[in-house]
């Protein structure tokens, strides 16, 4: 325990150099937090890989939704503290003369802090694009391509380490994390992402394969949970610090409790399943359109807008079994419009077209 609380108040005070140093970056700090926000994978980094390359599609939301399932499960056995709680709390600080760390509206994650979820997130699925993106130069021959190849490796990865520095400084200035945590996120996530490298059964799941994954996950998590509250080891024990220890109460929000993260992340994995194994999908993302640039491209940018709209869709949260089935709807609803409504309805407009031209 007492190594702990070194570790955390080393950490507090780096939270304080860079909330005292970075207050002209402070936009940008925030921007890369978001950056880092899992909810932007299905969102942003999905529709845009799917349509350009559905096996790195696919392979992304698993990646993913396992990876913060792990993250979840990884929350409830290491009982992490965040800071703005822990400074608090803690008895180390001499005559109760606690730190000040500033909070922000995008602070007060409800869920145990370690390791970092947007940490895990955002190494996972940036690893997923760069190694796919390095795929397609990995078998060039002559002595050129391999010094280009060389080159775009060099570029690619220093990109990917920028992003994850920026996302974990990010994520410590905002006080929600201490240095180690999302450390330790960011190698989980690429962990889980490398091990997905060689999983090509993902590819050909049915939609049973998908329903029974997705069952085994929730029922793993639920049960865990049931298990170690009979044991009378409440794993939510972090929700009531946050809403005690939050600068503004309005800043807690429902969305960022575990079990929120847990319903989401099902209902995206339910959703791919559901839409690859569609009869939209098959017709019109297997059919002779989908050879086609303009497709693909039409696929991108309808699917882009569109998903913009879900983010005016707002949940009720004043029931909390109610806000988990709606929001599991919202999350399987996102990647069926990517994999299958979208392209199905720019395959009619495109065979509509045609039929007109001649």
């Amino acid at each position: 325990q007492f190594k702990m609380d070194l570790l955390h108040s080393n950490g507090v005070l780096i939270i304080q150099h860079l909330q005292k140093d970075y207050r002209a970056y402070q936009d940008f700090l925030n921007f890369m937090s978001h950056v880092g926000d899992p909810r932007n994978i299905f969102s942003i980094y999905f529709p845009l890989w799917f349509q350009l390359n559905q096996v790195v599609g696919t392979k992304m939301i698993w990646v993913a939704v396992i990876g913060d399932w792990f993250n979840l499960i990884f929350k409830w056995i290491l009982f992490g503290h965040r800071p703005y709680w822990w400074v608090q709390e803690t008895m180390i600080y001499p005559n109760q003369s606690s730190p000040c760390l500033e909070q922000f509206p995008i602070t007060c994650e409800t869920g145990p802090g370690s390791p970092s979820g947007h940490a895990m997130g955002s190494s996972c699925v940036w690893y997923v694009m760069v190694t796919a993106a390095l795929s397609y130069t990995v078998g060039w021959k002559d002595k050129s391509a391999v010094t280009l190849h060389r080159l775009t490796w060099s570029f690619l990865w220093t990109i990917f380490w920028i992003i994850q520095i920026s996302v974990c400084i990010s994520r410590v200035f905002i006080a929600t994390h201490f240095p180690h945590q999302v450390i330790l996120g960011v190698f989980a996530g690429m962990l889980v992402a490398e091990v997905f490298e060689h999983a090509p059964a993902i590819q050909t799941a049915s939609l049973r394969m998908y329903i029974k994954i997705n069952l085994f996950l929730f029922i793993f998590a639920l049960g865990f949970y049931l298990v170690l509250k009979f044991l009378d080891i409440d794993l939510l024990w972090s929700v009531p610090k946050a809403k005690k220890w939050c600068a503004n109460p309005d800043w807690i929000n429902i969305d960022t409790t575990p079990f929120a993260g847990l319903v989401r992340n099902l209902g995206a994995l339910f959703g791919l399943g559901l839409g690859i194994n569609s009869e939209m999908f098959i017709t019109s993302c297997k059919g002779k359109n989908s050879c086609k640039k303009s497709f693909r491209l039409l696929c991108v940018a309808v699917s882009l807008a569109t998903l913009q709209l879900y983010n005016f869709v707002k949940i009720p949260t004043h029931t909390e079994y109610l806000f988990y089935i709606l929001s599991f709807c919202k999350s399987a609803a996102m990647p069926l419009t990517v994999v299958a409504l979208v392209p199905y309805c720019v395959h009619l407009f495109m065979r509509t077209t045609e039929k007109k031209l001649n």
